[in-house]
């Protein structure tokens, strides 16, 4: 059965009782696929595999790999738009996507690959990661409106800063090694450097 089948139902006896925890051991196993292959080079059967199921009900479930990676995709702006609360200091937030990254770099480098990809599946996340980043921008000119950092800080310019400073750990993990000495996937390295950041963005602050 090739990767792009239209959706059938699974033969008798691969239907689970409970269809929402195979479907989730379904998305663990896709974004650690995704995450560390790309969309390309990821496969349905090691997917499959990886979630103890046969692959027919990804098409069941999702529509195939396509509607697989749409799912995957659209989970981290999810929790990360309830990190940016109105009210919650910016270093705060800062300091919470590091943290909400490193509990699961499997997104963090899906988000990553999409921004490194112009055409297909990948691409086609886009418009969804632009309206994110508006939210995040219309967040960043309330926090500035309250003090937390000067008036003549650009937010968009801020936020594209930010941004990078939250992925550093996952954009370049050799270099963060080589400069810090530290293993940057370890839990240690993950809250020392959320603090650190954090630390850095309350000195912005202006009141």
């Amino acid at each position: 059965m090739s990767e792009s089948s239209p959706r059938r139902a699974p033969r008798h006896g691969e239907r689970r009782r409970d269809p929402e925890r195979t479907k989730a051991r379904i998305l663990e196993a896709a974004k650690t696929e995704f995450g560390g292959k790309g969309y390309a080079a990821a496969r349905v059967g090691e997917i499959a595999r990886r979630a103890g199921v046969n692959k027919q009900l990804i098409s069941y479930y999702f529509g195939g790999k396509e509607g697989l990676y749409a799912e995957v995709g659209s989970s981290p702006f999810e929790g990360f738009r309830a990190l940016a609360g109105p009210d919650r200091p910016l270093e705060d937030v800062v300091a919470d996507f590091a943290r909400q990254g490193s509990a699961d770099p499997d997104l963090s480098r899906i988000f990553l690959r999409e921004n490194l990809t112009e055409t297909g599946p990948e691409a086609a996340g886009a418009e969804r990661q632009r309206e994110f980043m508006q939210h995040q921008l219309g967040y960043l000119r309330a926090r500035q409106e309250a003090g937390d950092f000067p008036a003549d800080v650009d937010p968009a310019a801020l936020l594209l800063m930010l941004i990078a400073a939250a992925s550093a750990r996952f954009a370049f993990p050799r270099v963060a090694g080589a400069i810090t000495g530290q293993d940057p996937d370890s839990a240690e390295f993950a809250e020392s450097y959320a603090e650190q950041l954090a630390r850095v963005v309350g000195y912005l602050r202006t009141s």
